[in-house]
């Protein structure tokens, strides 16, 4: 399934951009497609967003279908950035749909966002890049949620009007189960160590450290392809496995 999203994004890079029209003046913008897909009738650019439905609807840090993820403006996002909430799979993720983000113009429905941060309040989340098919690298600071009248994904349908457009092929949602993930999204690396018995010892005898809500591990792993959010890999995945292999060598 990922390679075929990969051969997808990797034509509409190739062929359906290149035959766009000027894609720095008139493209499809996050905004108007957040606003048709949930409902949320808040015009203006998306740093605006979060200010501006103060006293008109709820907001909150809580991920709820339906509802927007206002971004704040953060590097190259000098506008923020606004996504809808398709689907909430665990208190740590939920897939969006939203426009603009991995390409300009283009439209990625039902891709998955990740909370990474230390509180698990969606402060700072990580973005599916269509692509790469990997998680961004960037981490990215929110305002939180807010949540329509009426928790209601609308259709939305390409006009010219609105910008010209590509639509990544939709992923389907259950690839996004603990099965369905790549494992370097749901398995913390561990490299073995050998241990003497007097460190097993003082480990044991170590009180057991405090609970604390679950991060996803994302940014140590160092087998993650490296790339920006908006350029493609440059590390293949027999370069990878490569890699693998030399250090369970040197181990």
């Amino acid at each position: 399934m990922f390679r075929a999203i990969r051969r997808t994004a990797a034509w509409l890079l190739l062929s359906g951009l290149a035959a766009a029209p000027s894609w720095g003046a008139a493209v499809l913008q996050c905004v108007p497609y957040a606003r048709i897909v949930s409902g949320v009738a808040i015009k203006g650019d998306a740093l605006t967003w979060w200010d501006q439905a103060d006293g008109q609807y709820k907001r909150g840090t809580k991920p709820k279908k339906g509802a927007v993820l206002a971004f704040r403006p953060n590097g190259p996002m000098l506008l923020g950035h606004v996504a809808v909430i398709s689907k909430v799979l665990d208190d740590r993720r939920v897939l969006i749909r939203h426009a603009n983000w991995s390409v300009p113009g283009a439209i990625e429905e039902d891709v998955l966002a990740i909370d990474v941060s230390e509180d698990g309040d969606w402060s700072q989340v990580r973005v599916w890049h269509s692509p790469t098919g990997q998680m961004g690298a960037r981490t990215n600071p929110t305002f939180g949620f807010i949540y329509p009248a009426k928790a209601r994904l609308h259709d939305f349908t390409p006009d010219p009007i609105l910008g010209a457009s590509v639509r990544f092929a939709k992923v389907d949602s259950d690839m996004w189960d603990e099965q369905g993930l790549p494992r370097m999204l749901r398995e913390p690396r561990v490299t073995p160590v050998m241990a003497s018995p007097r460190m097993i010892q003082v480990a044991q005898a170590r009180p057991a450290p405090r609970a604390r809500k679950a991060v996803p591990r994302l940014e140590a792993d160092p087998f993650v392809v490296e790339y920006a959010d908006a350029a493609p890999s440059q590390r293949t995945l027999s370069a990878i496995i490569a890699d693998v292999r030399r250090e369970a060598v040197m181990n």
